[in-house]
């Protein structure tokens, strides 16, 4: 689906990222690369396929889009170096020519070796392109940027007819900021409360819907 922002054209995928056109940047959040065996780890078995899924996923957005950069909004791994960050690392080695930006989040604890061993341009903070700002949780205070970030898994849930009701991960888009669905499979969901003028798109298996 494409909307527009601030003046940009948006181009929103239903898995889960989002392509900037005018600067060339797919823009995702919340990878977490690393999370399934870092629960293997602590006796939790969760399939190791869970983030091989996701580096296809992100393997068929940069076909796609053909992007010079990729950015991150935090959380780009879980924990840290673990096997699941190996398998990573031989997926990085296919595109030596993207860009790898990434704004660190809570859980993003490599070391500075680390990252730069793998590629990636690491922000702190944020990192500003006019007219927006990318940041992993927003800010508390408001200027003249819009702020893209992550963190929290938006979702929404659609009520059917029958009392049926469907919890879907979403972009969320407010009138001051926006923020990213988990790109990660293996996410919960929270859900935002709505004020007027906001917009949720759902994301469902085939296409993004406005609710």
């Amino acid at each position: 689906m494409q909307i527009t922002c601030r003046g940009e054209i948006l181009i929103l995928n239903k898995e889960r990222a989002i392509y900037w056109p005018a600067q060339e940047m797919l823009i995702i959040s919340d990878l977490h690369i690393g999370k399934p065996a870092h629960f293997r780890k602590h006796g939790i078995q969760v399939p190791s396929t869970i983030g091989d899924q996701d580096l296809t996923r992100l393997k068929g957005l940069t076909e796609q889009y053909h992007p010079k950069t990729l950015l991150i909004t935090g959380d780009l791994f879980h924990h840290q170096l673990n096997s699941d960050i190996t398998v990573f690392s031989q997926w990085r080695a296919e595109f030596t020519d993207l860009k790898f930006l990434l704004i660190k989040g809570n859980h993003d604890r490599l070391l500075t070796k680390d990252y730069k061993d793998l590629g990636i341009e690491v922000y702190e903070k944020e990192l500003t392109c006019w007219p927006f700002r990318f940041i992993h949780d927003r800010p508390k205070a408001e200027d003249e940027y819009y702020t893209i970030s992550g963190h929290i898994h938006p979702g929404v849930t659609i009520y059917g007819k029958a009392r049926q009701r469907l919890s879907l991960p979403c972009f969320y888009f407010g009138t001051s900021y926006a923020v990213l669905p988990a790109f990660s499979a293996f996410t919960g969901l929270s859900r935002i409360k709505p004020e007027e003028g906001d917009r949720f798109y759902a994301i469902t298996p085939s296409h993004i819907v406005e609710v």
